[in-house]
């Protein structure tokens, strides 16, 4: 297909309470059915079920946990892929899982590559080993989790994917910066970007004000959620457009080889 809808719900999470999480966003959804109805990939937060909880006990267990669950569920009710990013054991710390659900069943993830040394996140999360690609609707996504946005060599485009999705709970102390490398991840790698982040302040006092927005492949701005509000943001990317770019720009063509470690 040549299209791609995708909805970004840009979230407020109770902390520490699934539950409520699942209702509040349960409500979010429906409030806005009519434009779901119509959508291909609807996106959740980082940790979007607990908050960014590194020293609680609040990890699932791997495909079997309620947020799991709870991905699948919405999955099967709006007939579109339902991703979201879950705090899972694994072994003695956890994985931070970007759990990506089809409606058919189909359960696929990313793990969070890239742990936050100055908020001791490797003391409490292993990090993930494997870039993914995950294919909907004839586009392929790179999905990745929040700090890794800081990285570009793990994020460079090899004209493997077509769209970025990052999903945070980055903080409003470094807006900014968020803003300013979705932008660039956009430019340098010639492909769409797509940030949800969450909205309020969470069990350690860190505040997060959104900044869930849409960047097309020259680092324009689509569209974005206004600051400080629980929204969804429903966007369609265009395939064509996309290709018809890179054929006038081929600067892909260009890049240096490599390879990760």
């Amino acid at each position: 297909m040549s299209t791609l809808t995708v909805a970004l719900v840009q979230q407020s999470i109770d902390w520490l309470a699934p539950q409520n999480n699942f209702a509040l966003l349960d409500t979010q959804l429906q409030a806005q059915q009519d434009k779901l109805h119509s959508c291909d990939l609807i996106i959740l937060p980082e940790t979007f079920a607990t908050g960014f909880a590194l020293a609680e006990p609040c990890a699932e267990s791997p495909l079997e946990g309620k947020a799991l669950a709870f991905l699948q569920q919405q999955a099967q009710r709006w007939q579109a892929v339902v991703a979201g990013s879950v705090l899972v054991r694994q072994g003695n710390k956890k994985a931070n899982r970007f759990y990506w659900c089809w409606p058919d069943g189909t359960v696929r993830y990313y793990d969070k590559r890239h742990l936050f040394c100055l908020g001791k996140e490797g003391d409490y999360v292993i990090a993930g080993e494997e870039r993914v690609v995950f294919e909907v609707n004839g586009f392929r996504i790179l999905p990745q989790v929040c700090y890794d946005l800081r990285f570009p060599v793990f994020q460079r485009n090899r004209n493997d994917y077509d769209v970025m999705i990052n999903v945070a709970n980055w903080p409003a102390a470094r807006r900014r910066i968020w803003d300013t490398l979705l932008q660039a991840r956009a430019i340098e790698n010639q492909c769409y970007v797509l940030g949800c982040n969450r909205v309020g302040e969470d069990g350690y006092g860190t505040a997060h004000n959104g900044g869930t927005a849409a960047y097309d492949y020259t680092g324009t701005l689509l569209a974005g959620v206004a600051d400080d509000t629980a929204d969804v943001l429903v966007v369609s990317l265009n395939k064509a457009s996309l290709a018809s770019f890179k054929q006038g720009f081929p600067a892909h063509l260009d890049a240096d080889s490599f390879s990760l470690q």
